[in-house]
């Protein structure tokens, strides 16, 4: 399922980008190369982020 139209970014990018590292939706969609354009999808993207960190601490992303 795509969680942004405007970028094109499906759930198991963020999924798979939650697992690898600790880091706010904004900041994922920037290390992705697609930063937020409209921002309507951040609370749910935030929301598949927090499930998939649920009781784990992992390492900042590093933006490239």
């Amino acid at each position: 399922m795509y969680v942004c139209i405007c970028n094109a970014i499906r759930e198991t990018e963020l999924r798979a980008e939650a697992r690898r590292c600790d880091a706010d939706a904004e900041s994922i969609y920037i290390s992705l190369g697609r930063p937020p354009q409209c921002r309507q999808c951040l609370d749910d993207a935030t929301e598949i982020l927090r499930e998939e960190r649920t009781a784990r601490k992992l390492p900042v992303c590093a933006l490239n």
